[in-house]
């Protein structure tokens, strides 16, 4: 009896230590930065993300952005810095890459679609430049952010491709989880 409780738990301990996001309910606290065709500027904030039974809740705690609807998308790359396009200019964030498609849908639906599950709600910044409102992701788990960029786009978010991925404009904010 002895030696079954020992191996159980033994069991237990390796499959937390192997599998921890799946095991334990986690946060992360990402560092969000402004970004420019130069690179990464200074810190605006952060952006704390928190497993729940409903997805991940982010709860953004941003300053210095403009009033309005802001696009917000977790990418696929592992940087924010800026990057060149193929047409060698400069641009904000270009290294973060697109937006985060590990079922390779090639659409842009939204959080609650099946497209992209780096399609995030849009943040919602007060007159003051602030935004704190929690957005929900069904589809992600902290896990899933680990070593990937969120970006803050200038513009709104249409959930749609047409305009070309939702139409929120130029990378403004990024930070890289974990």
């Amino acid at each position: 009896m002895f030696l079954m409780r020992l191996l159980a738990s033994l069991l237990a301990l390796c499959i937390t230590l192997l599998f921890p996001s799946r095991v334990n309910a986690g946060s992360l606290e990402i560092d969000i930065h402004s970004i420019s065709k130069d690179g990464i500027g200074e810190s605006i904030g952060t952006v704390l993300a928190s497993d729940s039974g409903n997805g991940l809740v982010i709860t953004p705690s941003l300053t210095g952005l403009s009033e309005g609807e802001h696009g917000f998308h977790l990418h696929a790359g592992t940087s924010c810095q800026a990057d060149l396009n193929d047409d060698n200019v400069s641009v904000a964030g270009l290294a973060a890459k697109g937006h985060w498609d590990p079922d390779n849908t090639n659409t842009h639906s939204g959080p609650f679609g099946d497209g992209h599950r780096g399609d995030l709600s849009r943040l919602i910044v007060n007159a003051d430049g602030s935004t704190t409102t929690e957005v929900v992701a069904p589809r992600l788990r902290t896990a899933d952010l680990l070593g990937r960029a969120l970006i803050v786009h200038s513009g709104g978010d249409t959930y749609s491709d047409i305009p070309p991925l939702g139409g929120g404009g130029a990378r403004i904010a990024c930070g890289v989880a974990g």
